[in-house]
């Protein structure tokens, strides 16, 4: 399956579903922060998440109850390749690099993640 961006509002609508992993639109209004948007834009922006192949539901009585089809792993897989792609030429070193510039990362954070990369290394396969 073919996975498409989302929009702002449809990753903070998706956010909220991966978490609750099974929700009716009220579920999501409630985990929602102020000031709140109208339930029937959130039930729209829901039922364009279900086109897009990202939601599916059960039907229970009249309420539809939704569930995530792609796991939020696949879709940050899937965002991190794309930046990657798009604003680093595909190098880790060329963003890494960038949030380094940025004060994104400390010292720590490098260290962090320079044993992570060494354990993944030596890691059998």
């Amino acid at each position: 399956m073919e996975i498409k961006d989302l929009t702002k509002a449809e990753e903070q609508l998706m956010q909220i579903i991966w978490q609750l992993d099974k929700c009716f639109v009220k579920d999501v209004m409630d985990h929602l922060p102020e000031p709140k948007p109208a339930y029937n834009t959130v039930s729209t922006i829901i039922r364009i998440l279900e086109t897009k192949g990202f939601v599916d539901h059960h039907a229970i009585g009249k309420a539809h109850q939704y569930y995530p089809l792609i796991s939020k792993e696949d879709y940050k897989r899937y965002a991190t390749s794309k930046l990657l792609d798009n604003y680093f030429e595909n190098s880790v070193e060329s963003m890494f690099s960038f949030f380094v510039k940025e004060e994104k990362l400390d010292l720590s954070d490098v260290d962090e993640i320079l044993k992570m990369i060494n354990k993944m290394k030596n890691r059998p396969r």
